[in-house]
């Protein structure tokens, strides 16, 4: 049939793929395979470990069942296949962007800009200001690191016993730790989920980071100023002794406000547009360079080497920049932060980003992707509709796949025809998998995210669910926006 044929010299997100002879609940059964298998291998088998590969593996048996669908519906495999390389095709540059994002966080180890970063944030803390310095502590710390969860289970974990020490409900420490390190996350370039989801959507890392900002920025401004009015109410009682980490981090590094001017150098380049690949490049060579001039005797140490010269010098920034690189220092919570896995670190995510493009270009293959993105057009015939429909999916996942990257990469690959159908840009696609899927994670109980932060935390999910007011705040803004039409970035007309 003419509407299934590909032309393999589209771009991926260009061609739509039609299958008239698939009918609505054929193109769902591949989807509801995928769920059944995701929710089995989540719940009943691997736990908080699925991700280390079995879901991986979960979307190619997705794929497979889609291919089986259709074999029936007279889709060869070649056309199958064609798409699928395609799809992997079109995430080309996301893929080498996490790869650069991992050298990047191992040199920025080293160097001490990481532990500046947090360095600086730690002497900001105020008894009278606890909640929202919580917030802007795990926030700074959790953009250096781009993980929200290694912000909760190292700083987080003593801000909950600093607030404890002060007589103020560990809910409500909790909800400010969160909120502060999903924000982080969620805007950090070296999030693996920030890259996920323009990866998903057919966009571009640091326009997707820029275009958040519109809803993010908001939201975390009001999360202040709701947790600066609680403080303002609370009776708090002792102090936030934060010396032993702070000599902790002197001790081990060479701490310096100069540091600080190669992140300045990378914003500066992003704001100029360079392209992300050359200014992640430089970003990760000054990084090197600073380290051999700030961490000298850091660098000597990774290699076993009790001096630098020339050749520990260069395996030692080479080191950082590829594989696991850990800087012990004398406190046991801080050892965890001062870690990165270089590339190697990133190659899980990739990982996932391959086997999702499995899925999904089997899926788009066979018409799947058009048939239901044709129906959801058809329940939700209005933008807002469109928006309300990627949230609730978002959402829903969590809920249901219990894991924040499948809440990112099922919807994104559903939903990118969608959005472009309605002539909107993948940024508005992107920024509401974030909105919607990223931080509302942490706020199930049983979702991967959910059961880490409690655990690590030592809180109840329901008694910080309330207080995580950026997690639950942020879907809501993001339907504010496309309700009334605020920032909803258009396709640039085709010449």
């Amino acid at each position: 049939m003419q509407s299934q044929n590909i032309n393999p010299t589209e771009p991926q997100n260009e061609n739509v793929v039609e299958n008239k002879e698939l009918n609505i609940w054929e193109a769902l059964i591949p989807v509801i395979a995928l769920v059944g298998m995701l929710f089995y291998n989540v719940y009943f088998a691997f736990g908080d470990d699925a991700l280390s590969g079995s879901n991986q593996f979960i979307l190619l048996l997705g794929a497979a069942v889609a291919a089986i669908v259709g074999f029936f519906n007279k889709v060869s495999y070649k056309q199958m296949l064609e798409e699928v390389a395609e799809n992997v095709k079109s995430t080309t540059g996301a893929l080498l962007i996490l790869l650069f994002v991992g050298s990047l966080a191992g040199t920025w180890l080293i160097s001490g800009i990481i532990p500046s970063m947090i360095y600086y944030g730690l002497k900001i803390l105020n008894p009278s200001i606890f909640l929202p310095a919580c917030v802007v502590i795990c926030a700074i710390i959790s953009i250096a690191t781009g993980s929200s969860w290694t912000t909760s289970a190292t700083v987080g974990i003593a801000l909950i016993g600093i607030g404890n020490a002060l007589g103020i409900n560990p809910g409500m420490t909790a909800g400010a730790v969160i909120s502060g390190a999903y924000f982080g996350d969620k805007m950090s370039p070296l999030s693996d989920t920030t890259n996920l989801a323009p990866a998903m959507a057919g966009g571009e890392l640091f326009s997707h980071i820029k275009y958040m900002t519109y809803t993010t920025v908001p939201t975390i401004a009001v999360t202040l100023i709701i947790f600066i009015g609680i403080s303002l109410s609370l009776d708090v009682s002792g102090s936030t002794d934060t010396s032993s980490m702070l000599n902790a981090i002197k001790a081990s590094f060479n701490i310096s406000p100069w540091l600080f001017l190669v992140p300045v150098v990378v914003v500066l380049m992003i704001i100029k547009k360079t392209p992300p690949l050359v200014a992640l490049m430089v970003g990760t060579l000054l990084g090197g360079i600073f380290a051999l001039i700030f961490q000298p005797e850091i660098v000597a140490n990774i290699t076993g080497s009790s001096k630098l010269d020339f050749l520990s010098g260069y395996k030692g920034i080479m080191t950082a920049m590829t594989v696991d690189t850990s800087v012990e220092t004398t406190n046991t919570v801080l050892n965890d932060l001062f870690s990165s896995g270089g590339m190697s670190g990133m190659l899980g995510t990739i990982w996932l980003i391959v086997c999702a493009m499995v899925f999904g270009g089997v899926m788009d293959a066979i018409g799947a992707l058009s048939r239901i993105s044709g129906a959801i057009l058809n329940l939700f015939d209005s933008i807002f509709g469109l928006f309300l429909s990627t949230v609730i999916s978002c959402v829903g996942l969590n809920a249901i796949a219990s894991d924040q990257y499948l809440a990112i990469v099922i919807p994104g690959r559903m939903y990118a025809k969608a959005f472009k159908d309605k002539g909107l840009a993948p940024e508005n696609l992107s920024r509401t998998l974030e909105d919607s899927g990223t931080v509302t994670s942490v706020l199930i109980p049983y979702n991967t995210c959910g059961a880490y932060q409690s655990g690590v935390l030592g809180v109840d999910t329901l008694s910080y669910a309330g207080y995580a007011f950026f997690n639950w705040m942020s879907p809501i803004t993001t339907l504010i926006f496309a309700g009334f039409r605020i920032k909803i970035k258009q396709l640039a007309s085709s010449k």
